[in-house]
């Protein structure tokens, strides 16, 4: 109770933190130090020693401090029902909803004109299955214009190294390096509107490398919740829409050969 009553005007997070951040981060007791009779907790050392050199800019004077606006991180498995009550959450408490896998796609879907991925892997595959010309001569000329417009679809799509590590994350789960993040995540916490307003961060952290890294820029969420599902729970939930795209490819493809089988008919005849 004696400490909580001397403590600083950011209780246990570190002023300067919030000052220069806006983020409320737990100070430690081993960067602490002693103001106007207050103890004030720090993140590191060195804000420490910022604090001390110039203490007034980071108490309060007429008026309280204002918090940050709430931040959280929305995590679960794939299937668990992130994106869906990450909508209504920010919808009921009126702060930003970021799909992590959503945005990167979008910040290269320019160039690639379209969702990349391993769900949309089988649908494109699916667009290239079309019927086989019969004639050699169109054969020839139509594998020709393939070609040419691969060049021309190779020297549009030209990505950029940031775009590639991207899209290899997206494809292959490769980890994307601090300083794209550092391009991508910031703003969220630095930058208007979301700095005033709050977020809601669906899907990001995914691994330990990306817990580390918010951990080592500061950014920290003021929520982390963690969707925990059953596996029958999931499969229910997934399987039915996926087994009705591929019943409707299955369809699709029948459709097709019987279309050739036809032609076929009409050219012998």
């Amino acid at each position: 109770k004696e400490k909580k009553r001397h403590m600083g005007d950011t209780n246990h997070f570190c002023p300067v933190s919030l000052k220069e951040n806006f983020v409320l981060y737990p100070g430690l007791y081993e960067h602490a130090a002693k103001y106007q009779e207050k103890i004030y907790y720090f993140s590191t050392s060195e804000y420490r020693d910022k604090f001390l050199k110039n203490p007034n800019e980071y108490v309060a004077h007429n008026e309280p401090i204002k918090a940050p606006p709430l931040r959280v991180c929305l995590l679960g498995t794939h299937g668990a029902g992130k994106t869906t009550c990450a909508r209504q959450i920010a919808d009921k408490l009126g702060i930003f909803h970021i799909q992590f896998e959503e945005h990167l796609q979008e910040l290269i879907l320019p160039k690639t004109k379209e969702k990349v991925g391993p769900r949309f892997v089988e649908e494109s595959e699916e667009d290239d299955n079309k019927m086989p010309i019969l004639s050699q001569k169109q054969e020839d000329f139509s594998q020709t214009m393939t070609k040419t417009e691969t060049r021309k679809n190779k020297q549009e799509v030209e990505l950029t190294d940031e775009e590639e590590a991207i899209k290899a994350n997206i494809m292959d789960n490769e980890a994307l390096p601090p300083e794209i993040l550092d391009n991508i995540v910031l703003d969220w916490w630095r930058k208007e509107p979301f700095r005033s307003m709050g977020f809601i961060l669906d899907g990001f952290p995914r691994n330990l490398d990306e817990a580390k890294y918010l951990s080592e820029r500061g950014l920290c969420p003021d929520v982390v919740v963690y969707i925990q599902v059953e596996e029958s729970d999931i499969l229910e939930r997934l399987f039915p829409p996926h087994l009705k795209k591929w019943k409707e490819r299955q369809y699709k493809r029948m459709e097709n050969k019987k279309k050739l089988k036809d032609l076929k008919a009409k050219l012998r005849v």
